[in-house]
């Protein structure tokens, strides 16, 4: 790889909605910060680990379409999440697998086939300013990532310097060899297990049984509708009406990712990775983490249901996903040495 402390992405295309997301703006709801951050954790991660990042380095958050760009310098990167034709040089780019990318070389986002979000990390991250200790942009209040905004054509988006002390990479020394666009290595396994946002487990939230007995059972035994009102602050949902027994007054209280609150109109609302850092509305229940990236992948009008769990099930879905993250993890080590 060209080493260099000064270098960038150059943007060409912005593609729909792009954005530099890490793992969010955490220790601030407090004061009235959203977290922000990934909406698909795992496919954040996952693309850090397949260029040798910490989980928690800055990526291109790309929704719908992607972007296209070049780089400055020759580049190691990974693409996760929604499923994507990719080019480079006019050839086909694999996901899910470290590239080295020739600097110059154009690389587009073509046609998606499945998922809402596609995730680009670099070796080192992006290196836009951090602001209360992270890069994640929130639109709303137009601060974080690149300028608090969507990347726009001909953006410069800053990388982090290369390590001069750093190993040469096999790939490295492939690219040179081959005068190819780009090189690839070896790809891993690395999707969810299950692909499909259906089925999305919960557990009741602390106003459960605030609602009636015909709301609770519609909840869990109707489908529900991804509305297109949604955005990146709440997935609101089209079905059956949930009401309450009676009018509650409640105070606001910390809300988190996955919880599922319920408005005057009976229609559920998820938040996600944008919510507001405190609501009053009742909460029904909360999404197992482990399901997330998969809701975050689904797109409006999908259909999702909702299955109960123990507390203790969803916790140790958790724990699986972080036992495969540790494999991909030592796959991902291994494929670049």
């Amino acid at each position: 790889m060209t080493r260099g402390p000064f270098a960038h992405m150059q943007v060409l295309q912005p593609g729909m909605f792009s954005v530099v997301q890490d793992l969010g703006r955490l220790g601030h709801q407090h004061h009235g910060v959203p977290v922000t951050g990934a909406m698909d954790e795992w496919s954040h991660r996952v693309a850090n680990m397949l260029v040798g990042n910490a989980d928690d380095a800055a990526v291109l958050e790309c929704t719908l379409t992607g972007p296209a760009v070049q780089f400055s310098r020759d580049t190691l990167l990974a693409v996760c999440g929604a499923q994507v034709r990719i080019t480079a040089g006019e050839r086909p780019v694999p996901m899910g697998c470290a590239v080295l990318l020739r600097r110059g070389v154009t690389l587009a986002f073509g046609e998606r086939s499945s998922g809402a979000r596609m995730y680009l990390a670099v070796r080192g991250g992006f290196a836009t300013t951090p602001v209360l200790g992270s890069r994640s942009t929130y639109l709303p209040g137009n601060f974080g990532g690149h300028e608090g905004r969507a990347l726009r054509k001909n953006d410069r988006v800053p990388l982090a310097p290369s390590d001069p002390d750093a190993p040469t990479l096999v790939l490295e020394r492939i690219l040179v060899q081959s005068g190819l666009p780009f090189v690839a290595a070896a790809r891993l396994g690395t999707e969810l297990p299950d692909g499909s946002p259906e089925g999305v487990r919960f557990i009741p939230g602390p106003q459960w049984n605030a609602f009636s007995a015909e709301a609770r059972e519609r909840f869990v035994s109707q489908p529900f509708a991804i509305s297109s009102r949604s955005n990146r602050m709440g997935y609101r949902l089209e079905g059956p009406g949930l009401r309450l027994t009676k009018p509650l007054e409640m105070i606001s209280e910390a809300t988190s990712f996955g919880t599922v609150q319920v408005p005057p109109d009976g229609q559920p609302i998820v938040l996600m990775a944008d919510r507001q850092s405190a609501g009053g509305y009742p909460k029904i229940a909360y999404v197992a983490s482990a399901d997330l990236p998969r809701l975050a992948q689904a797109l409006p009008g999908a259909s999702i249901r909702f299955t109960p769990v123990a507390q203790q099930a969803a916790e140790q879905a958790w724990l699986d996903l972080e036992d495969r993250l540790a494999l991909v993890r030592e796959m991902a080590a291994h494929a670049l040495t």
